[in-house]
């Protein structure tokens, strides 16, 4: 059955599905109506009227976004009236908008510039009464800036409708309407997770993360301090792209050598962390499933996933792995193992994380994971705020010769390259607790079940007989999904991983904007990541985390087993409830900001 129609677009026929939106159609046939509200994975706002069209026998222009074509309808795009009414309302958000491009975050990627500037908009026609707010910079992670909201509402709908956490809305109404969190309370006493999405989904500047850039140069002219880098796995697969270059180049030679140029004594890789991460939570899985203890386990390794689970799933904290993350097991060895290795007072070591995600600001800042009184991870710089730093010093980033990072804490196996993309933490625990439980070596370790970017993934193994259900799940909103599934069938699963952010750490909240060319969270551009890191996996010699001989003189010089009780004081923690400041229990509503 044939269910294309026939339309009209600027006087051209064409044949297109007639499901689909007038947006969508005009895409297929190679017409891009400007739009800024809408977000290819977000639900319908219609609220900003930038891509409105002309259809004949309409009244009014409509908004493609939202509006179905009918089989013979007639669209105009770009006629002179059209044009004049978009560059209209183009023109009276920029009136009601900061004049600071230049100095602004987003200057040279900011969506709302590239539409006054394809718009033909050179001059500012109206003037009228701006709005002052302050910034909220309460957070450790994220910075909201209330003058450079244009309400468009992607903030609210990602918080919303994929991370299921609800820490913004729109209050007011009218000119002094505001994206807020309840009550207005200030972001570190809301219930953000500090995911960063927001961040990664605002057209302009109203959201950005809590900058370090400028601390960390005055830290790395300091001589009196050893300066030590660690790099997550999916920074190296997507900070490319803040060079114009494709999405998916591995550039981990390029970034090392890099950060060496800008001051760094050592570069240590957080690969080598996760693998860590995965001898100690594959030990604590197998305790659990031997003994009897609390089952299903779940993974602990995103921050933004367990601020969410102290504030919004306290009932699951004894489910939680105890394992820190790999950045904060990486600063733990960092100011123990390494700073007994050379000699030095670990309080003359800057420990600086390079991560993806907003939330390891948090984290860092987490009283909890401090070692010996202090902080395991000193700073903590996103991909793109290290991409700036590189662009600034006036590095050579594209054509710089690679190099290796430091030993001892470099080597990794392909295990821990895939813990940056969703499953890959499932998958690189069981390639280790297959064989400390079977004494036999998993031959088919690519586990093809739990891949790919389907919110809720569930798959099985059998172990020395024993039927092992695990389940993945990625972006909060997908963790709320299966935790309730927890609670109504608690013998369903027996492992769980959870990652914050979609995608997994590759669509974390500190990944390069996205292009000209592309969306926010764009799936190609996950998906290219993605694969970056699992060639680098199959192009490893090493594949197992527990095959790692790094990993294993750790354990003989210094650990002397998984859980043992150096092991427990160093790379173990614990979680307990949270309520946001403000907050009551009385009124459910006003927790998640609706």
């Amino acid at each position: 059955m044939d269910d294309k129609i026939s339309i009209k677009i600027n006087g051209k026929k064409y044949k297109v599905a007639g499901d689909q939106t007038i947006m969508h159609a005009a895409d297929a046939c190679g017409y891009h109506i400007p739009r800024l509200c809408y977000h290819p994975e977000l639900s319908i706002e219609g609220a900003c009227r930038v891509c409105i069209v002309q259809v004949e026998g309409v009244k009014n222009y409509v908004a493609s976004c939202c509006y179905p074509v009918a089989d013979g309808m007639k669209i105009h795009t770009n006629t002179a009236e059209i044009r004049r009414a978009r560059r209209d309302i183009v023109e009276l958000l920029l009136d009601n908008h900061p004049e600071d491009c230049h100095t602004c975050e987003r200057d040279g990627n900011c969506e709302l510039q590239r539409l006054a500037y394809a718009m033909g908009i050179r001059h500012r026609h109206f003037e009228g009464v701006k709005k002052h707010y302050e910034k909220d910079l309460s957070s450790p992670s994220v910075i909201r800036d209330p003058n450079k909201c244009i309400l468009c509402g992607r903030c609210v709908r990602i918080c919303s409708e994929i991370q299921g956490i609800n820490a913004l809305g729109q209050a007011f109404r009218g000119f002094e309407t505001i994206v807020m969190p309840a009550y207005n309370k200030p972001f570190a006493e809301s219930v953000c997770s500090t995911c960063g999405q927001c961040i990664n989904v605002c057209p302009t500047a109203a959201f950005t993360e809590k900058n370090y850039t400028q601390e960390l140069f005055e830290k790395l002219n300091d001589t009196d301090i050893i300066k030590i880098a660690q790099v997550a796995p999916s920074v190296r697969a997507a900070i490319g792209e803040a060079f114009e270059l494709p999405p998916g180049r591995n550039m981990q030679g390029e970034l090392a050598a890099s950060l060496r140029k800008l001051g760094f004594n050592y570069v240590f890789d957080t690969q080598f962390s996760a693998d860590l991460t995965i001898m100690e939570e594959a030990s604590e899985f197998l305790e659990r499933l031997q003994s009897g203890g609390k089952l299903p386990m779940i993974t602990s390794c995103s921050s933004a996933w367990m601020k969410c689970m102290e504030q919004f799933h306290p009932d699951l904290i004894e489910n939680v792995s105890t394992c820190k993350s790999p950045m904060s097991m990486g600063g733990a060895m960092i100011k123990t193992y390494f700073a007994d290795k050379i000699g030095i007072d670990p309080k003359k070591i800057l420990s600086v994380a390079v991560m993806c995600c907003t939330a390891k600001k948090y984290e860092a800042a987490r009283p909890e994971l401090q070692v010996n009184g202090m902080a395991a991870t000193d700073i903590v710089i996103t991909t793109r705020e290290a991409a700036w730093m590189i662009k600034s010093a006036g590095l050579d980033f594209v054509n710089m010769k690679p190099e290796e990072f430091d030993a001892p804490l470099a080597l990794s196996s392909g295990a821990g390259t895939i813990f940056g993309v969703t499953g890959g933490v499932m998958e690189a625990a069981i390639r280790t607790a297959y064989e400390l439980f079977t004494g036999e070596t998993l031959l088919d370790i690519e586990i093809e079940s739990i891949r790919g970017f389907e919110g809720l993934k569930e798959g099985k193994l059998t172990m020395d007989g024993k039927e092992i259900r695990v389940a993945v799940a990625h972006g909060l909103g997908n963790a709320h999904k299966v935790l309730d599934t927890v609670r109504k069938e608690p013998d369903r699963y027996h492992f769980i991983e959870i990652m914050g952010c979609p995608g997994g750490c590759i669509g974390g909240g500190g990944q390069p904007y996205a292009g000209s060319n592309s969306v926010p969270l764009d799936k190609k551009a996950l998906a290219a990541r993605a694969q970056a890191l699992y060639t680098s996996d199959r192009q490893k010699t090493i594949r197992r985390s527990h095959e790692n001989p790094e990993i294993q003189r750790l354990y003989r010089e210094f650990l002397g087993r998984p859980l043992s009780e150096k092991a427990h004081e160093l790379l173990h923690t614990h979680y307990a409830p949270k309520k946001p400041v403000g907050i009551t229990t009385k009124n459910k509503k006003a927790v998640i900001g609706k």
